[in-house]
């Protein structure tokens, strides 16, 4: 039997009348007539009973009538369901990030996201590092997660989006701020506010302390990003901090300055997935629009998939 059938013999029983339901569907009686007999013939059963004006089903047919009439509009729903994740008019899109993230990199697109998908939920779940977002994602119930790019996550597919250069971040009286730049050799001895070493910025940046033979004093750690440059701005230490976008500039009334560090390696992040073309099309879209903030922002626009 077929979906067709199904339909057709429903269409049938609340018509009662094949002729009725071949004028409404454009086909022959005999047409429909065949639908219920392949029913039949599938069943074993008679379906239809032949009464003067029309058909009536039998015990057997109303049993198949009410449980096709269910499945058929419960299909209908999925199918309109499938149809709106296709066409972006509902659904959800759910991401996995750090506790900054989404002021930094995905406000703008959040804000164009939601205009163009109104009835779209976005869904957000904060974790602490890198590793914590591959983990719930690959737990299976979330779309995307925004991390740190780093070498290769078994079941993960990771792809960069902008690369960070860092910068240090001081208050606007201290003897660095009218610096250009900070070399390595200028950040010996200073007491940086640092971040924890579980994050992978964090592990990147000690990783790059220790190649340039950087040793550099601490009293302070924070969680995230933006603790460090609040401390820096208040004058409990310096901070390095990878260059952010909407990071205060010098003349905007801030009392905190930022100085690139050239010597550093920038730190790339970008999205993680478990396959990239097993996406959900409202999933691809939100992406691709972080990306292209990121982009008008003055990131680098996303690379090739690193698996």
């Amino acid at each position: 039997m077929t979906l067709d059938d199904l339909r057709v013999f429903v269409a049938v029983c609340r018509a009662g009348s094949l002729s009725a339901v071949a004028r409404d569907l454009s086909c022959t009686q005999s047409a429909v007539s065949q639908h219920v007999k392949r029913l039949e013939r599938e069943t074993g059963v008679s379906l239809l009973e032949r009464q003067p004006r029309g058909v009536v089903p039998t015990a057997a047919g109303r049993i198949l009538c009410d449980a096709a009439a269910d499945g058929i509009t419960g299909l209908d729903l999925a199918l309109r369901r499938l149809g709106d994740l296709v066409n972006g008019e509902s659904g959800s899109v759910r991401i996995t990030t750090g506790g900054t993230t989404v002021r930094h990199f995905m406000a703008e697109a959040i804000v164009s996201f939601r205009r163009r998908y109104p009835k779209v939920s976005l869904e957000f779940r904060t974790e602490t590092s890198s590793r914590a977002c591959f983990d719930a994602l690959l737990a299976g119930d979330l779309d995307l997660a925004w991390i740190t790019v780093g070498g290769p996550v078994r079941g993960i597919e990771q792809r960069p989006v902008v690369d960070l250069p860092w910068v240090l971040a001081t208050r606007s009286d201290d003897p660095l701020a009218d610096r250009q730049r900070i070399d390595a050799s200028d950040l010996t001895g200073i007491p940086l506010v640092r971040l924890p070493q579980n994050s992978t910025s964090g592990a990147r940046l000690d990783a790059a302390f220790a190649e340039l033979g950087i040793r550099t004093g601490s009293g302070t750690s924070v969680a995230d990003w933006d603790t460090a440059l609040l401390l820096a701005e208040l004058g409990l230490g310096h901070a390095v901090v990878p260059a952010v976008p909407d990071l205060p500039t010098p003349g905007d009334g801030s009392a905190l300055r930022l100085i690139p560090v050239p010597a550093l390696p920038p730190l790339s992040v970008g999205w993680a997935v478990r396959r990239w073309d097993a996406l959900s099309p409202l999933a691809r879209s939100f992406a691709d629009a972080v990306a292209a903030g990121c982009g008008a922002a003055g990131g680098s626009s996303l690379r090739p998939t690193t698996k």
